[in-house]
């Protein structure tokens, strides 16, 4: 496990922790924590990064970029958007995608584990397990994995899964969970710039996401005024967890609630 930046001498009292697949991913999803945190003495923020992120795309001026060059590329712009977000740590675990994927694999639930036990957050967040990311999903699969294996009383008062590859608005108004990332507006953007690696090719994720969150608040009451004006959806993985209920049948409940409110309205109304 290597800790690439930090802040702090060491990782006591972390208040929230993101455990994100790619460099960008905890800047796109998880803003809502990181602007909670960044100028709370009472609240500390850690992202964690599962992945090593020699497979990203690559146009432009990294057109040309080795594998290994773009991992160092990636590490550097992580490293610079820990300090932009004033994160206590970031930590770059330097999994192939490939080993995070591989369900057999218990190395990656091994080591989150243990940085688990040693950090012990009380708000956990990781990626939506319906997400179309793969390698997202693995990720959240593996972080999911490694919260149970911890005793009951040390884990997460709180895990989130937040929206990337997939947005979470699908979701039953009563079941989301819902972040509010309206504060410090220059902060958002330039945490999601800072990947320069990422935007310069034509992939505007800052736009996006930023374009995402105002889009949440707007849309998700369709009777009633904003109670702020940019959000991230998330939905609660706790139940799954303490309930030890498997991924597949947990996400498939919410799935099928989905399909029954679609369904119940279309039928009121034909």
């Amino acid at each position: 496990m290597d800790i690439f930046y930090t802040n702090e001498k060491n990782l006591d009292n972390i208040s929230d922790m993101c455990i994100a697949a790619h460099q960008d991913d905890i800047e796109i999803m998880a803003y809502g924590p990181i602007s909670e945190c960044y100028d709370n003495k009472n609240r500390a923020f850690v992202g964690v990064v599962v992945t090593d992120g020699a497979g990203s795309p690559r146009t432009g001026e990294y057109a040309d970029f080795t594998n290994e060059q773009m991992m160092e590329v990636r590490i550097m712009e992580q490293q610079k958007a820990a300090e932009i977000g004033r994160y206590r740590a970031a930590i770059q675990l330097g999994f192939p995608s490939s080993a995070v994927k591989d369900g057999k694999n218990n190395e990656p639930v091994d080591e989150i584990y243990e940085l688990l036990m040693k950090v012990q957050p009380e708000n956990l967040y990781t990626h939506n397990i319906a997400d179309k990311h793969e390698t997202h999903v693995a990720v959240a699969l593996r972080t999911i994995a490694a919260v149970k294996k911890m005793p009951k009383e040390l884990r997460p008062k709180r895990f989130v899964a937040l929206e990337v590859w997939r947005a979470l608005d699908w979701l039953p108004d009563s079941d989301k969970i819902c972040l509010d990332t309206t504060k410090y507006p220059e902060v958002a953007r330039e945490l999601l710039t800072v990947h320069r690696s990422q935007v310069v090719g034509g992939k505007r994720y800052d736009n996006a996401a930023i374009g995402r969150r105002f889009a949440n608040a707007t849309f998700f009451a369709s009777h009633d005024t904003d109670d702020c004006n940019s959000m991230n959806f998330g939905l609660d993985l706790m139940p799954m967890v303490d309930g030890d209920i498997e991924p597949l049948a947990y996400i498939n409940g919410y799935i099928d609630k989905f399909k029954t409110e679609v369904s119940s309205t279309i039928e009121r109304l034909v």
